[in-house]
């Protein structure tokens, strides 16, 4: 017989950090999309600088992505590109 009791599922904080930080730079991407930028290049330019004026205030876009550190930014980048 098998045991039916509800498990709770575990998901380590690195998986939560990473879908933060993806549905962060999505929101991001989409405002500066909105307001005609190249987002690309917008997100490109704030993370070799950090240079907030990259970012567009539209929808809290520079707030939000300020939140972020910029150096976690980049390794959930890289890990997700080389699908680690």
């Amino acid at each position: 017989m098998q045991d039916n009791k509800q498990k709770t599922i575990m998901f380590p904080i690195k998986d939560q950090n990473q879908l933060i930080i993806q549905e962060t730079l999505q929101s991001v991407y989409n405002s500066l999309k909105e307001k005609g930028y190249n987002p690309i290049n917008q997100i490109v330019g704030y993370i070799l600088s950090e240079d907030p004026t990259y970012i567009t205030n539209y929808n809290n876009a520079r707030a939000v992505i300020s939140k972020i550190d910029r150096d976690e930014l980049l390794r959930v980048l890289v890990e997700n590109f080389l699908t680690l």
